[in-house]
């Protein structure tokens, strides 16, 4: 009886741990195998499928759009990305764009419009008309440059609702496209920059069109700098701001090192100031353009009391600022003039004494003791110290950093012993980095340093199991956006070394961010978890995003019925795609996220895209999808972000 007893027991502990073993091996994620290329081709295959199969849908709902800069920037934006696959199709937008933006142009603006006047908004969606064809083929961008140009009578308006157009815009717009030209025709580019300057124009992207050149043509390239700085010295450039500046960004990368220099192992012959930018200039040309600017500079004298008291007068308005009501101000003269460029000259070399030195040693002394008598010379030490901190950026390790703050400037050493904070503990040395805030930042600063610390050591605790700790901590922090931040950099740590704990700081975050949003920091809160989600169980982003964008639907109602009131990101009834508020920035953030869980699930980020109820949100997080999916940046829709953390919901008026 006893033996029969055994062996059931013993039976029954084989068929438990057979039935049980599966069981557990469940609950530990097991990572995928990596994908063959062949996998990874056809993936990338079908995701550009889906994203022109949308983008179609896309170009197909816009037509719908009653704002004209709305259907322009959805025809801009598709026909940047069909460039490469379906030419035709593009320039087929480029000119739908182009008709539109032409017939903006020629409306003259009423008083009664909202937004600005008409001009502006059209001289906006040209520029972006102009260069984004300019990326894909330079006859094209002239020829929608030329198409879209707007009467006379339109360039010059008048309305008061809002400001008109600088004079000077078409020579902007125009130089501004001779640059982006540059890189795909710099021979173009380079009959352009001379016509240009045949004009009496020095435009500021021309040393972008000769260095572009000199990799296709140095004798063009020559050529184009030797007439250059003729022309620059033909013109008086303490009366001629535009050939001063020219002039300034021509010296300042120094010159052009000749191309045997840069194989060679010694760098006693590189001067100082072209260690960083590449030089546009050859040595002989760079020389005689700085002897030009120099001599020109080195005529600046001391402002005198009187002369900076008319200064300010003439900047003033009204009783004791100098321009009373209907008095108009008395423009300076040439000689106030002259000095002012001087100066501004002068000011301007200091980042260039290095090369001076060298190229122009017997001006050099000229140049100190002017810097001096003008009280310049203290400005030399801090621009120096803050290239020095830039480079430092990125590959200093803390002692650096320290040494770098020690020597700074004050207004510098708060920002430097910070960043040294950071990379300490980056290098693994909390010790350190708590010491570094400790001994030199105040407040905030070191409140943040101490943070990230203390979230650094919870790491460590939860990859031993010490939870109950952390719980405990978690408990003690004052606010949920700090409870959130600390799991979501908890799982981020873990992610890798243990999944499964990394899920579940996870799902606690989940819980406090999936709550209604009363500011736009709680909807990124929301963001944040759905973009931690995405690496491990991309489900439960959707789910996380889904509430948001509901709630996202409510409040563009309320904005559409207070569109006129309160706020401005309505016209017409439509949502403006670049209104600039923080509703529409928001939309942008989900569009983003959705780009990225499409490319494990595009069905499931096309359907919630989809549940935005108005159009100009649906199509704007679609627009994404296809952006994420085609590897391209977002150059035209959607409007910079501009959330204020931690504000309640207010909508920016335009």
């Amino acid at each position: 009886m006893i033996k029969r007893m055994v062996q059931a027991i013993v039976i029954w502990l084989v068929c438990f741990i057979a039935v049980s073993a599966p069981a557990q091996d469940t609950t530990t994620p097991q990572p995928s195998p990596t994908p063959t290329t062949e996998e990874v081709e056809k993936q990338k295959a079908e995701q550009e499928k889906n994203a022109y199969r949308l983008l179609d849908q896309i170009v197909d709902e816009a037509q719908s759009l009653r704002l004209p800069e709305n259907r322009v920037r959805i025809q801009l934006t598709a026909a940047d990305m069909l460039w490469e696959r379906n030419q035709a199709r593009a320039r087929t937008l480029f000119a739908q764009a182009a008709d539109t933006v032409a017939e903006m142009g020629r409306q003259e603006p009423t008083q009664n419009q909202r937004g600005g006047p008409p001009d502006r908004r059209a001289f906006q969606l040209r520029q972006e008309l102009v260069l984004t064809a300019a990326r894909h083929d330079a006859p094209l961008a002239y020829q929608l440059l030329a198409t879209t140009k707007p009467p006379a009578s339109t360039q010059t308006s008048t309305d008061q609702r809002g400001p008109r157009l600088p004079a000077n815009s078409e020579d902007n717009l125009e130089q501004t496209l001779l640059g982006r030209i540059a890189v795909i025709d710099p021979k173009m580019a380079g009959q352009n920059a001379e016509q240009m300057m045949e004009k009496g124009q020095f435009p500021r992207t021309l040393p972008q069109v000769i260095n572009q050149l000199q990799n296709q043509d140095a004798d063009a390239a020559a050529r184009l700098a030797d007439k250059t700085l003729k022309k620059i010295q033909a013109a008086n450039i303490l009366t001629n701001n535009e050939a001063a500046t020219l002039a300034q960004s021509l010296l300042t990368p120094g010159p052009r090192l000749p191309a045997s220099s840069t194989t060679s192992t010694d760098t006693s012959a590189k001067p100082a100031a072209a260690q960083g930018p590449i030089g546009v200039l050859d040595q002989s040309i760079y020389t005689d353009l700085l002897s030009s600017v120099v001599d020109a500079a080195l005529k600046a004298t001391p402002q005198t009391q009187n002369a900076q008291r008319g200064a300010n007068a003439q900047r003033g308005r009204g009783p004791g600022g100098g321009v009373g009501p209907g008095q108009t101000p008395t423009p300076p003269t040439d000689a106030q003039v002259e000095q002012a460029n001087a100066r501004r000259l002068l000011n301007s070399l200091q980042a260039t004494l290095p090369v001076i030195d060298q190229l122009l040693p017997s001006k050099a002394t000229l140049v100190r003791q002017k810097m001096t008598e003008l009280g310049m010379s203290s400005e030399t030490s801090r621009q120096n110290m803050v290239q020095a901190f830039n480079s430092l950026q990125g590959n200093a390790n803390a002692d650096a950093l320290i040494q770098a703050a020690a020597s700074a400037p004050p207004q510098l050493q708060n920002r430097i012993y910070q960043q040294a904070a950071y990379k300490a503990i980056e290098e693994g040395n909390s010790d350190r980095a708590r010491q570094i805030a400790t001994d030199h930042l105040q407040a905030s600063a070191r409140d943040a340093v101490m943070k990230r610390i203390d979230f650094k050591e919870m790491s460590k605790k939860a990859d031993g199991a010490r939870l109950e700790e952390i719980r405990q901590t978690l408990s003690k922090l004052q606010s949920d956006n700090d409870r959130i931040e600390l799991l979501l950099s908890l799982a981020s740590d873990l992610q890798t070394s243990n999944p499964k704990v990394a899920l579940q700081f996870l799902d606690e975050a989940k819980q406090i961010a999936l709550r209604r949003a009363t500011n736009y920091d709680q909807f990124e809160q929301q963001m944040k978890v759905a973009h931690a989600y995405a690496a491990i169980d991309p489900t439960r982003s959707f789910e996380v995003l889904e509430p948001g964008i509901i709630q996202l639907n409510e409040l563009l109602s309320a904005a559409q019925v207070l569109s006129g009131f309160e706020i401005n990101i309505f016209r017409d009834g439509e949502m403006s795609f670049q209104a600039g508020s923080g509703l529409t920035s928001t939309i942008t953030r989900y569009g983003q996220e959705l780009a990225l869980l499409a490319k494990s699930d595009f069905e499931r980020s096309e359907m919630l895209a989809g549940r935005f109820q108005f159009t100009e949100p649906r199509i704007m997080t679609r627009l994404a999808i296809v952006q994420g999916l085609l590897g391209v940046r977002n150059n035209q829709t959607g409007p910079t972000i501009i959330r204020a953390p931690g504000q309640p919901f207010t909508v920016r008026q335009d």
